[in-house]
């Protein structure tokens, strides 16, 4: 990998992009439901990762979810901070902790625009492990102004570049 830096060791298992296996979503104010992403951590030499994320329709194709962002680490450390923006409205701030097979991040602030749909989410928990097999499981919860932290979605990715 070129353009790695020495920093990225900790999350370094990361780069590259990423399909879903499987992907499911619920929460207790939607219906149950499935979709395909491509996810792709980008090493530039700096120390962090650019992040992208886009969703779409399992039948259709069509699009349903892009997120951008930063996998910032604090060289020396296995500190990380996430930052990330969605197509929807909201802007996160997530940081925590990462290790050789896993990453645990907690919002520490999530913001939106003025005329967003509600309910409007207040915090995000991620948990993510690398498995032996070699694929990605990312588990994300949410809590909005009127459920409180509740799993909503359920990733299982394969690497494929």
């Amino acid at each position: 990998m070129a353009n790695v830096h020495e920093a990225l060791q900790p999350i370094q298992w990361l780069i590259g992009t990423w399909q879903s296996v499987t992907a499911k979503g619920s929460y207790p104010t939607i219906k149950d439901f499935s979709y395909n992403e491509i996810i792709t951590f980008e090493s530039l030499g700096q120390p962090l990762l650019n992040y992208e994320a886009r969703s779409s329709h399992p039948v259709s194709g069509a699009p349903m979810h892009l997120e951008r962002g930063f996998l910032r680490i604090k060289p020396g450390t296995n500190q990380v901070a996430f930052m990330v923006s969605h197509n929807f409205g909201i802007v996160v701030l997530e940081e925590g902790e990462a290790t050789a097979r896993g990453m645990q991040l907690s919002s520490k602030s999530v913001d939106r625009m003025s005329f967003g749909k509600d309910p409007a989410v207040k915090a995000i928990q991620k948990r993510y492990l690398l498995h032996d097999d070699g694929t990605l499981e990312i588990q994300t919860d949410m809590h909005t102004n009127n459920t409180p932290m509740t799993n909503h979605l359920n990733v299982i990715y394969k690497k494929i570049d």
